[in-house]
């Protein structure tokens, strides 16, 4: 693009991965300007408030925090003068309709002793298993995620051989949890983490492992007043550096003229023009919706039907996370992924805030958030989702009353529900997906979309879509990536 003065970026998103990217780029001299269609910055991350309370849409827990720390060390600020941090431990409790339990911890001696209680002898497995995904951690951040490499060869030639065995990406990750466990429930606890990444524990590769290993190591966090606030920390932080960001601006155009980018049109026919864009929409979206081109094909995560309940009093026994797997798990996998079929006994997360997480106006209320996986929108073309979310609420409820939690209809104050479509109508989200592409190995690394348009030259991509992957570390360091990628460009 030329020597001088940096080129003038704008970003199409304020969700955290286009903030990241933003405030990278302002930093290399960039003049950046942000188009949000929302009324705030989040994305998927947004923010609802019914009956006085407010509830995170999307995200509930932050884990790798020290990506965040990284972005605000980039532009010499410290994230603890922005928001607050609050450990939560335990963290995530899993419940089966037998009545079995399991909580993790990121406290080793309390987690060894609650494995031991569900299988006993497993406290030696979870030691092997801390071991050996500490270093298949290590390798995966030190090595891997962190960098644009479009070549799979020099991808992987980064790696000794004594590293690369340690990935286990020809073993599934079930067939990896099973050299430490027996117990069907720690692999079922340990192996859900799949779900959120499109895939299935018995089809993903060993290598992710890292994630329950992730939480346990490095612990799981709530920013004081919500996930929110910690996407106003970040966008704080971008504005502080003289970033513009437009919200409730919505771009119906990518702008192009000869193969190269040439800005963007806002709803109404307003253009902006700028040398480089960076949509930081969901990437298979972006190019069928802005640019009018057909998307490349990618396997999706699945779809998400969220409730958000007002609740009078705060329910008993009911954990600030809770996980409900279904009694037939491999084909509760097999139902949501492979047949599209809205099952009978979901799969689905339950987060009930402590007082204090959040500043609400009703005292006497309480927020909970339910979120159940399901089937690619895009896959149930006909589903009626007013009549499926009063029978999964109906299945909730019953499962909740099954593990000694008092929340019936009757606690329920006020209620809102967002469909799959709901959600993609909202945000953009390509087929209704809740978290951008699925992580397959032909969707990792060099496999998955690159964060630049080969057809469109100045056009770059950030968020769950592209590398390194999806949740919110991830799409943080999608943003750096971005920028790094626009640097070795623009020369």
């Amino acid at each position: 693009m030329g020597a001088g003065r940096p080129p003038q970026v704008t970003v199409i998103g304020a969700g955290l991965g286009g903030l990241s990217a933003a405030i990278h780029l302002r930093l290399a001299g960039h003049d950046v300007t942000v188009f949000e269609a929302c009324a705030c910055a989040g994305g998927r991350a947004n923010r609802l408030e019914l009956a006085g309370l407010r509830f995170d849409t999307g995200p509930t827990l932050v884990n790798y925090p020290w990506v965040f720390e990284e972005l605000f060390r980039a532009a010499g600020r410290e994230l603890h003068d922005y928001v607050e941090l609050r450990r939560v431990d335990p963290s995530i409790t899993y419940r089966w309709p037998d009545g079995r339990h399991l909580t993790l911890s990121s406290d080793i001696e309390r987690l060894r002793a609650e494995f031991e209680r569900v299988e006993p002898g497993a406290a030696r497995g979870l030691d092997r298993f801390l071991e050996d995904a500490r270093d298949k951690f290590r390798v995966t951040f030190g090595k891997l995620v962190p960098r644009n490499e479009d070549d799979p060869v020099r991808f992987f030639a980064a790696l000794a051989p004594r590293e690369l065995l340690c990935t286990a990406l020809w073993r599934s990750m079930h067939a990896e949890l099973r050299r430490f466990f027996r117990s069907r429930h720690i692999l079922e606890a340990l192996g859900s983490y799949a779900m959120y990444l499109g895939g299935s524990p018995f089809g993903l590769p060993g290598l992710f492992t890292i994630l329950p290993y992730g939480e346990i190591a490095h612990g799981l966090w709530m920013p004081r007043g919500g996930i929110h606030a910690l996407v106003r920390a970040v966008e704080r932080l971008a504005r502080d550096l003289g970033v513009e960001i437009r919200t409730g601006a919505r771009v119906e155009r990518i702008l192009h003229r000869n193969g190269r980018v040439a800005g963007i049109r806002l709803e109404g026919g307003r253009a902006h023009h700028s040398p480089v864009v960076v949509a930081n929409v969901d990437l298979p979206a972006c190019v069928a919706e802005l640019l009018g081109r057909r998307p490349p094909r990618i396997r999706m995560t699945p779809s998400a039907l969220t409730f958000y309940w007002a609740v009078r009093g705060r329910p008993a026994t009911l954990g600030r996370h809770t996980v409900f797997l279904p009694a037939d798990y491999r084909n509760a996998f097999a139902a949501l992924l492979r047949r599209a079929e809205l099952a009978g006994d979901p799969a689905f997360y339950v987060s009930a805030p402590a007082p204090g997480d959040f500043e609400t106006a009703s005292p006497d209320l309480s927020p909970v958030f339910v979120l159940v996986p399901v089937p690619l929108a895009s896959r149930l073309p006909a589903a009626d989702w007013g009549a499926q979310a009063a029978r999964y609420k109906e299945i909730i409820l019953r499962r909740l009353a099954g593990s000694g939690a008092e929340l019936t209809a009757a606690h329920i104050a006020a209620e809102a529900v967002w469909s799959p479509e709901e959600w993609r109508r909202r945000f953009a989200l390509y087929q209704g997906s809740a978290f951008g592409a699925a992580h397959t190995l032909f969707q990792m690394g060099p496999f998955r979309p690159r964060n630049y348009s080969r057809e469109v030259r100045g056009l770059y991509f950030a968020g769950a879509s592209t590398t390194p992957g999806t949740g919110m570390p991830m799409v943080v360091i999608s943003g750096r990536l971005a920028a790094e990628r626009i640097a070795s460009h623009v020369r």
